[in-house]
């Protein structure tokens, strides 16, 4: 979550203007945590860097998706640029799931249609298909 937040706030601050890399960013850093690290800390983190990719992306218009926008000075379509964010980003979240499903055994809560229910999931209506916290999703 560390290095995500990290990751997120270097490419989509000045998005449009400046390299996605931020000189200030420690990148190394992010991988390791602090003694002294709280949840809050890290969430609060987490919660701003995801702030800055929303900011950044609301801010976009249709005649933005065609500009070229660097990252560590290798230029991208500003498409490009997201969907190579999007990957990062979903690879890391995986990585994440799998740990919290490691730490939480038997007590994990299925984050989609829980093992061995898709049957029962397919019969229901559109209207009665809830099978996580938030809805349906992929997995």
């Amino acid at each position: 979550m560390k290095h995500m937040a990290g990751n997120m706030r270097s490419r989509f601050t000045d998005f449009l203007t400046t390299d996605g890399e931020k000189p200030d960013r420690h990148r190394d850093q992010e991988f390791e945590m602090n003694a002294d690290a709280t949840r809050a800390e890290v969430l609060r983190r987490w919660e701003e860097g995801w702030s800055c990719i929303f900011s950044a992306i609301e801010a976009l218009t249709p005649e933005d998706v065609m500009r070229t926008v660097t990252i560590r000075g290798e230029p991208h379509t500003v498409l490009q640029a997201l969907n190579r964010q999007v990957a990062h980003y979903a690879y890391h979240i995986g990585q994440i799931v799998f740990l919290a499903k490691h730490f939480r055994s038997g007590d994990w809560k299925s984050l989609s249609i829980p093992r061995g229910k898709s049957e029962d999931y397919n019969r229901k209506p559109l209207s009665e298909r809830k099978p996580g916290p938030s809805g349906p999703r992929a997995g």
